[in-house]
């Protein structure tokens, strides 16, 4: 009878301390929200919503298989200001996508929150596509882009981009474009 009311006694203990931990938590499912959203190893990220588009921030940035300088160059992109998509951060090292599909890790710092988009890096060479000075089809066009013009956005309202193409020697052009014709920027994705 006494090693039973002594096992009772120790179970009950031990529901009692894990009751109190798991009350301590805040929680008996698991560990609060902030600490189940952590990498393994505890090593968070910006906080910042990912995926989302950012852009190269030099014209040499070093692609790399893992993230650390101990990984492999996979690809040495040579276009500031290029899109990319962070679909996944660790520490300082981030994980992007190109316009064409290809992942690697790139260390924070080289890159810019900065919001570019390339314009139908999908449609065939010798394909233009109009920039208006207003948001409308009947505008006037301002000008025509090839694919794979690297634009600056200013804004987008969910249908429609204002955009900045820079061209050496000469003015910038202005104008406005169909949000689906640009890679840089989620569909109905609203850009101020």
């Amino acid at each position: 009878m006494k090693r039973f009311v002594k096992r009772s006694l120790r179970q009950a203990s031990y529901a009692a301390a894990t009751l109190a931990f798991g009350l301590l938590l805040g929680t008996l499912g698991g560990p609060p929200p902030a600490l189940a959203q952590q990498p393994p190893g505890g090593r968070l990220g910006t906080g910042l919503p990912v995926p989302r588009y950012v852009s190269l921030k030099t014209d040499r940035v070093n692609l790399r298989e893992g993230p650390s300088k101990d990984h492999r160059t996979a690809w040495v992109y040579q276009r500031a200001g290029l899109p990319v998509e962070i679909v996944a951060e660790y520490e300082t090292w981030r994980r992007i996508r190109d316009s064409e599909g290809t992942e690697g890790w790139v260390l924070h710092s080289l890159l810019s929150g900065r919001r570019t988009a390339l314009v139908q890096p999908w449609a065939k060479e010798g394909t233009f596509l109009t920039l208006h000075d207003s948001r409308d089809d009947k505008g006037h066009v301002v000008a025509q882009l090839q694919p794979g013009v690297v634009a600056n956005v200013k804004d987008c309202d969910g249908t429609w981009c204002e955009v900045v193409i820079a061209r050496d020697k000469a003015r910038d052009v202005d104008g406005y474009i169909h949000q689906d014709k640009l890679w840089g920027v989620y569909p109905n994705e609203k850009v101020e």
